[in-house]
């Protein structure tokens, strides 16, 4: 292997490294209400196919 050279961060990869934060992140919320969506149209289903 090869040795592994480290430098400071400068202003600009600190900018970016931000950016990458603030965007790059799972839509948990979208999901979760997805996910609810699905359970409450499931149960109606199901309630109305009884009677």
């Amino acid at each position: 292997m090869h040795d592994m050279h480290f430098k400071p961060l400068d202003e600009e990869d600190r900018k970016k490294n931000q950016y990458l934060e603030r965007v790059n992140h799972a839509p948990y919320f979208m999901i979760s209400m997805i996910i609810m969506a699905v359970l409450i149209l499931f149960t109606t289903a199901v309630l109305l196919g009884v009677f």
